[in-house]
């Protein structure tokens, strides 16, 4: 499928426009991702309709815990990813087109069956799912799938949502926000030093789109994956902290716990003293929502009400048990929990 988002240069070079890359093409080569390549000076998106996970989640899995709560969502993603984090956990999917070569991945995706925007729609509704998700990998590296699929789930009163590492372009956000409904941006540090040799990108694209998104009103909560001894610093951890709560005090902050993987199986596990750090760290900063995951301990997934501290919301290690909201509103002091409820 050729691509939405490109420009042509001099000499049969092409200029990618979906992350802040902006990746130089030359003829037959693609770019970081190693999904978009030039033909004959034109670009074109190796990946569309080639999914290489298509499954029903709980929302609250991405993580989003103020957006649905208690759906489920229809999750897909793709070969290819802009970053090369050493700690990824979906490696041997987004990392794929780096390492197994061109022809190859050529032929294994000529190989499989196509999965068009309107069958993924059409599983949505007959499963009588509210939502859809580009996640596993970077969505913005498979824009024109995603973003086919987003304008016909709208058509459909479907929301749409990105799990994202926010390296997007502005013109990708440009084209995509009026059928994006939500976004988990994964905040990976607040060392530009981290995001260079770590996930081979920059920190200043990130906390730009996070702040545009915001402008834009599309639902937002921001992940950190806290690695010790690489971004688990008090400093560090206020620094985000203070970061989100300039832009909006109400945008859910997850901090979620690091378990060895990629070329990371050295670190060990995130301790939970840790985690707690940066929970406290965020409430003193004023957010009226911190969460620690991917750790057996439901009582830093609950919501509550910043005003009267009423819960408002509980969950499971990522499963939804009760909502105690009216229409978004607090039962106790009628207080808006903000949030897409509906």
């Amino acid at each position: 499928m050729k691509a939405k988002l490109f420009e042509k240069l001099d000499n049969k070079k092409v200029r990618c426009l979906a992350c802040s890359h902006y990746c130089k093409i030359p003829e037959r080569k693609t770019g970081i991702c190693g999904i978009r390549k030039n033909k004959d000076g034109e670009l074109y998106l190796l990946t569309y309709g080639k999914p290489t996970g298509l499954q029903i989640d709980p929302i609250e899995k991405k993580p989003l815990y103020h957006f649905l709560p208690g759906s489920n969502i229809l999750s897909l993603g793709t070969i290819g990813c802009n970053f090369s984090c050493g700690f990824c956990q979906n490696w041997p999917t987004s990392q794929k087109s780096k390492t197994i070569g061109l022809s190859s991945l050529e032929k294994i995706l000529n190989a499989q069956e196509k999965i068009t925007p309107k069958m993924v729609v059409n599983i949505a509704k007959e499963e009588k799912i509210p939502s859809i998700a580009f996640t596993y990998n970077e969505p913005s590296v498979f824009f024109e799938y995603a973003f086919d699929i987003a304008k016909l789930a709208h058509k459909n009163k479907i929301k749409t949502v990105f799990v994202s590492n926010g390296f997007m372009s502005k013109e990708l956000l440009d084209m995509i926000y009026p059928y994006l409904d939500g976004i988990n941006i994964d905040l990976k540090s607040f060392s530009d030093n981290f995001y260079r040799k770590i996930c081979r990108g920059r920190i200043k694209p990130v906390l730009e789109n996070i702040k545009k998104i915001h402008e834009l009103g599309i639902w937002m909560e921001i992940t950190t994956l806290v690695i010790p001894g690489k971004n688990d610093s008090g400093k560090e951890l206020t620094e985000i902290a203070d970061f989100i709560s300039k832009i909006d005090k109400s945008i859910p902050w997850h901090l979620t716990s690091f378990h060895p993987n990629f070329r990371m199986d050295d670190i060990p596990n995130t301790p939970m003293d840790t985690l707690l750090k940066g929970y406290e760290i965020g409430k003193k900063k004023g957010l009226n929502y911190v969460y620690i995951g991917n750790v057996m301990d439901k009582e830093h997934e609950k919501t509550f009400c910043p005003k009267c501290k009423n819960l408002v919301i509980e969950r499971d290690y990522n499963a939804f048990t009760k909502n105690y909201l009216k229409d978004g509103f607090c039962q106790n002091c009628n207080e808006k929990i903000k949030g897409v409820w509906k």
